[in-house]
Order: structure tokens, then sequence, then C-alpha cells
């Protein structure tokens, strides 16, 4: 008689476990993230996507507890994302993921309907006890996005040009910045290209530029793209 097999529905604490989806275009990251929940005993990646579409279709489908979202996803708008999740999941805890500790999009994301910022940058550790208070009812963030959020919520006027757009003027700073053209743009956002020339019109005149050159490096120098 052999050795009994392993319950995979349970932790070995008696519970089932957080089923986690992770939504990252980098293979390379999802298997890292899966590395990572596989040394705990309550917390596990259930489902994945590398692709925008894939991803909403499969949340809606699935009993998830906690998707970690990568705010640059394919190159598309993470805002829009963050807004399309929380339309279909309202009540799914949604994570999001940057590459970057001072990410703009930190603020509005949460201000989006997020229950939680991380950066790649922090611990194993940190990743979990980020899920683990998402899945709670909890929000988390970072220590650095914590003390901007407590800072833009402080003050009355913006810092910085950029932080006085619209969440839709900002994306589509940002995708310009990232050299897509007005018909991709248009196209992500399921609008007219007219729309998007009219967002580009009030982007100028609200930071005091004159072309589309000049808001392309407008967005780089301010790290926007990134």
């Amino acid at each position: 008689m052999g050795p009994p097999k392993r319950q995979h529905h349970k932790s070995r604490l008696g519970r089932t476990p957080i089923k986690v989806f992770v939504a990252d275009d980098h293979p390379i990251v999802r298997e890292g993230v899966k590395q990572i929940l596989a040394q705990t005993a309550d917390v596990i990646v259930a489902g994945e996507s590398g692709e925008p579409r894939e991803m909403l279709k499969k949340l809606c489908a699935g009993p998830w507890d906690v998707a970690l979202l990568d705010l640059s996803m394919g190159g598309t708008s993470a805002l829009e994302l963050v807004r399309q999740v929380k339309r279909e999941r309202p009540k799914l805890p949604l994570l999001a993921i940057s590459g970057h500790a001072n990410d703009p999009l930190a603020v509005r994301v949460l201000k989006a309907g997020a229950a939680g910022y991380l950066t790649k940058r922090s611990a194993p550790d940190e990743l979990v006890q980020a899920i683990r208070q998402v899945h709670s009812g909890g929000r988390y963030v970072s220590p650095s996005v914590a003390e901007k959020l407590v800072t833009d919520l402080s003050r009355r006027t913006p810092l910085l040009p950029h932080e006085a757009l619209s969440d839709r003027e900002f994306e589509v700073l940002r995708l310009l910045g990232a050299g897509q053209t007005i018909k991709q743009i248009a196209r992500a956002f399921y609008v007219s290209e007219k729309t998007v020339s009219t967002y580009r019109h009030r982007i100028l005149k609200k930071l005091q530029l004159k072309t589309t050159a000049d808001l392309i490096r407008y967005a780089i120098e301010q790290r926007l793209t990134e």
C-alpha cells in the first residue's frame, strides 16, 4: 500500500486556501508568483492570464478570491482594466502590481476601486501579507504609496500639471507617451478617434503644450509611460 495522496482542496491548516488569479503579460512573473505562493499553506494560484481580454473572461467565470493585476499589462489602460474588473466582479478584491514604487497611477488605481497596491520590488512575504489582507476585507498599500496618498488627499491643488487631468485624459496622455496612435487609443477605449482627439486637445491646453510631440516628451520626462 503506497503513501496517502496529498489533498489539494484544503490547506494544511484545515481551511480552503485563498484562490488567487494572476494577470501579468510576463510568464516569468507569473511563475515567480506561483513559486512564492507555493511556499504558503493558505494561498494558491488557481488561475492566470497574460492577455487583457482573456483575463476579463476568466475573471468573470472563475471562483477567485483575489485578483493580482499588472498595471502595465500589454500596454493597455490600467485604469480601464480596473474599472472593467470592478464592474464585472464588484466584490472581488483587486491587488494592483507595478514595477515602480512611485507609479503615478497608484492613487488613481486605488480611487478606481483596487483594494491594494504593491510593487514588484516588494519582498515575497509582503505579497502574501497583501493578499491575505485584501482577502479579509482590508486594504493594502506599500509605504511609499501610502505616503503619496496622504499627501494627495491633504493638499488642495495638484503638485504637477498632469495631476489636474481627468482619469481618461491621464490615460490618453500615458498611451500617447508610450507611442500609441489616436486610432489605437480609440480602439482600446471603444470610442471614436474624434473623441480621443478631443481629449488630446484638452490635455494640450491643461499642460500648456502645443503638439503631440510635446505631450510625448512630457510623458517620458515625468515617467508616465513606465
